[in-house]
């Protein structure tokens, strides 16, 4: 198997990327109190000596009260949790490989459940969560300015800390991903709208923000995905002309980089065309996009919670993508959260060293 399109460098702004290869976000809850430890940085720095280009963190939340639903998800505020963040992107530049944190705000949530609450409500466009389920309150507008105040700071002080980008999390639900469905955002104000280019201005306010603070040749990317938890089969946009719709205000307002997450990168994101996600966002906007999504394992990551384990499966497809073109960057979850060195295995042909993954692999940080 000839990889070598995986390992061409990639230079974009702030990003200048030994690979193609993303270590992808993937929440790990070892963070007591929200601030990442020692074993935090050890588990990203070992990653980069493994050979991964980019590393984006875990999802790490915003300074508002309520952005989180569990007391272990670390903060991207406060001096403690900061200077956490500090000794990763210290070890992480020391092993070779680059980094940004993926900022968040979870928005709505379930309570966790350990019957851990934030000291205020769950915040959204409205008190759903999802369709006939609601836990939390509709944010006021000063809880918005407040909210995309507090995305700009966190995108500052990344840049401060020394990362090389930052990712905003406009995904899977949570909170921006939350204004951008019309069954989670009810509003009749200028943040809500029956189509869903009009329901992309908070995210288009956050992007604009986070910009202003880390300047124009700073690399920012946003994760986007058209599917839900609780709806797998779920496109946001319909067709290629909404998926313009959306997409080309998130662009105007400063992203470089669009990271399009779907269950199973190899799917074709509608009829007429083998393209996926990412493959469509590059072609609609002409900007560099990662795809991830199932990346050398035989079974989905939501299969993974359901116990089912997975086996190393085939890059062939993906070198071809990447070979046509499709996106530019590839991002790995589970290969990497359970082989640090995956990467290296990969580009040294090692495969018949790759392991499989299972869910006892989430219970651990190595």
């Amino acid at each position: 198997m000839n990889t070598d399109s995986l390992f061409k460098p990639f230079s974009l702004k702030t990003l200048n990327t030994k690979n193609r290869i993303v270590m992808a976000p993937m929440t790990r809850s070892f963070s007591p109190d929200g601030v990442p430890t020692d074993a935090v940085a050890e588990y990203y720095a070992k990653r980069a000596a493994g050979e991964v280009g980019l590393i984006l963190s875990e999802g790490t939340v915003i300074n508002r009260p309520s952005s989180s639903a569990d007391p272990n998800i670390p903060h991207f505020y406060g001096d403690q949790a900061l200077a956490g963040w500090q000794k990763v992107i210290n070890d992480v530049h020391a092993a070779g490989a680059q980094m940004g944190p993926q900022i968040w705000h979870q928005g709505i949530m379930e309570n966790h459940t350990s019957g851990w609450t934030p000291s205020t409500p769950f915040e959204g466009p409205s008190a759903l969560q999802r369709p006939g389920f609601e836990n939390g309150v509709p944010m006021t507008d000063a809880a918005i300015a407040d909210t995309i105040a507090a995305f700009g700071q966190a995108a500052a002080d990344a840049k401060a800390l020394g990362f090389d980008t930052v990712e905003i999390h406009g995904a899977h639900q949570y909170l921006i991903d939350q204004f951008f469905w019309d069954a989670t955002n009810n509003r009749t104000d200028i943040y809500g709208g029956k189509t869903l280019a009009e329901r992309t201005r908070f995210a288009v306010e956050v992007i604009k923000e986070t910009r202003k603070r880390v300047g124009e040749d700073f690399a920012l990317i946003i994760r986007l995905s058209q599917f839900k938890p609780a709806a797998y089969d779920f496109k946001l946009a319909k067709n290629e002309s909404e998926m313009e719709q959306w997409l080309t205000p998130l662009v105007d307002a400063g992203i470089d980089i669009l990271h399009c997450s779907q269950r199973r990168f190899w799917e074709p994101e509608f009829e007429g065309s083998d393209l996926n996600f990412a493959g469509w966002a590059k072609k609609i906007t002409g900007k560099a996009t990662i795809s991830v999504g199932s990346v050398g394992l035989d079974g989905d990551f939501f299969g993974a919670f359901a116990g089912q384990s997975s086996q190393p499966s085939s890059l062939d497809e993906l070198v071809r993508r990447m070979d046509r073109g499709d996106f530019d960057l590839i991002a790995v979850g589970r290969p990497l959260l359970s082989d640090a060195n995956w990467v290296e295995k990969i580009k040294n042909n090692r495969t018949d060293e790759l392991k499989g993954f299972s869910k006892e692999a989430l219970a651990e940080l190595v």
